[in-house]
């Protein structure tokens, strides 16, 4: 008995413990930390049914434990309670009371609803012609992510940088299977398909931003495959003038030149073997569907190699040598045949080296 009652200490004090731990996130990763408008609109929403469900089940368990206290069977008691049938009165409140609950909840969510859906300001253009609104079309793959910025005329991979303080508007697709665009800090998630363009758009508060250190974390949410869960991006989330200093480095970035032997070696090698892929220029012209890869045009500014691994030399050679080990079904396995160890190390070292910004 006793042995039984200390299991029973140790699975509520377990219970508890992930209760409270499920609470917990970063600023960069969390949906409960919300960082910018449709973010905080949804989690208002959550609190929202949280506190009427958690009202009805106070309710219920009160008039339960009261009708357990106030009418529990007494030894020798043979009165039956009086029974009550046909109550207009507790028919109407039972009824109203939801009726009630149902409004306070839907009517914010169907506003909500309709405002989160309001695409129309990314087609508004102003007298010169020009559109007025940040757009960013998203176009997910197995298992990478593009991001090109239409009106710039800008492409980039992997790392989605954006503005804070401002709506930025997105269309996004998919040009393999569904996958699913996600950034819990920012706002839900929504699909991505092959068949057809889905619109919406987040904004990013600039102090939560700083408090996240400008980075926050992206994510498929839709089972695409046996990498689904390695399927990530970051988001740089720059002040205005930060981030219009960005695009204007990325408009004028020129061909990248290698600051070295090896680095001249590796281009060459990325030419022959790469090329055909992968763009190394963030005004890539080819159509959608050359694309075949990612634009690894500032690759060496990234926090991450493949989206999961640490941004470094020795990770990057690990990664160009074998893929599959890291990323299970992915496109690059196999696409470019066997390399030697020392064009591996050639091709690293011109990899790293190419950025945008110094």
């Amino acid at each position: 008995m006793k042995a039984r009652l200390s299991k029973w200490r140790l699975f509520s004090v377990v219970a508890m413990l992930a209760l409270v731990l499920s609470g917990c996130g970063e600023p960069f990763l969390s949906t409960l930390q919300p960082a910018g408008e449709v973010a905080q609109t949804q989690y208002d929403l959550m609190i929202l049914a949280t506190l009427i469900m958690v009202l009805v089940i106070i309710v219920v368990m009160v008039v339960y434990m009261v009708a357990i206290v106030r009418f529990r069977r007494k030894k020798g008691d043979t009165k039956i309670p009086k029974q009550v049938e046909g109550s207009h009165t507790l028919e109407i409140v039972w009824t109203v009371i939801p009726i009630i609950l149902l409004l306070i909840l839907a009517v914010p969510t169907v506003t909500a609803t309709f405002q989160l859906a309001d695409t129309k300001a990314m087609d508004k253009k102003d007298k010169d012609g020009n559109r007025e609104a940040l757009v960013v079309n998203v176009r997910a793959n197995l298992y990478w992510w593009e991001f090109e910025y239409p009106d710039e005329k800008i492409i980039t991979s992997q790392d989605l940088v954006v503005p804070t303080d401002q709506k930025v508007y997105f269309n996004v697709t998919a040009s393999d299977v569904k996958h699913s665009f996600w950034i819990p800090a920012a706002g839900g998630k929504i699909d991505t398909n092959v068949d057809g363009v889905n619109k919406f758009f987040l904004e990013f508060d600039g102090k939560k931003a700083e408090e996240a250190g400008g980075l926050f974390y992206g994510k498929c949410a839709e089972l695409c495959g046996p990498s689904h869960a390695l399927m990530d991006f970051k988001v740089k989330a720059l002040p205005k003038e930060e981030f219009t200093a960005w695009v204007e480095d990325m408009k004028n970035a020129g061909e990248p030149k290698p600051t070295s032997d090896l680095a001249q070696q590796g281009q060459e090698i990325f030419s022959k073997k790469c090329l055909s892929c992968h763009a190394v220029s963030p005004q890539d012209g080819r159509p959608e569907s050359a694309r075949l890869a990612p634009n690894l045009s500032n690759f060496g500014e990234r926090s991450r190699i493949a989206g999961v691994l640490d941004h470094n030399k020795e990770e990057l050679k690990n990664w160009i040598s074998d893929p599959e080990q890291y990323k299970p079904g992915n496109k690059m396995t196999g696409t470019y045949g066997n390399l030697q160890e020392d064009e591996i190390d050639a091709l690293a070292e011109y990899l790293m080296g190419l950025k945008v910004q110094d």
